[in-house]
């Protein structure tokens, strides 16, 4: 029995182990993506945190995409333009522009941030 018992203390630190280990990397954002609060500051510094933003300007969504940047990054498979699409609709899609345009596709706002990719 006491053999036992020192095999389960064993096993039961190995996992807790194992778990606190593992635990930053289950939280880490994949390389060349943003935080989603990054994204959220984002818009906020573009839209004022409006992520249904149409001002007739050009751009819409609370990330400010133009037309053809959400065409080109596959947005129209969400929504004919960002401002119909949802908050991760337009994440997922800003993403991508992150990952082939870098922080320069949202120039001023990406610095006031801190956003890098």
């Amino acid at each position: 029995m006491a053999r036992n018992l020192f095999s389960t203390r064993v096993l039961a630190r190995v996992a807790l182990a194992g778990a606190i280990a593992a635990a930053p990397l289950a939280a880490a954002v994949p390389a060349g993506a943003a935080s989603a609060s990054a994204w959220d500051r984002l818009a906020q510094c573009e839209s004022t945190g409006n992520w249904n933003a149409d001002t007739g300007n050009g751009f819409s969504g609370g990330l400010q995409f133009t037309a053809s940047t959400w065409s080109a990054y596959g947005g129209t498979q969400y929504a004919s333009k960002a401002s119909d699409a949802t908050r991760e609709q337009q994440i997922a899609v800003a993403e991508k522009v992150l990952k082939a345009q870098g922080a320069k596709a949202w120039p001023v706002c990406s610095k006031k941030v801190g956003l890098s990719g």
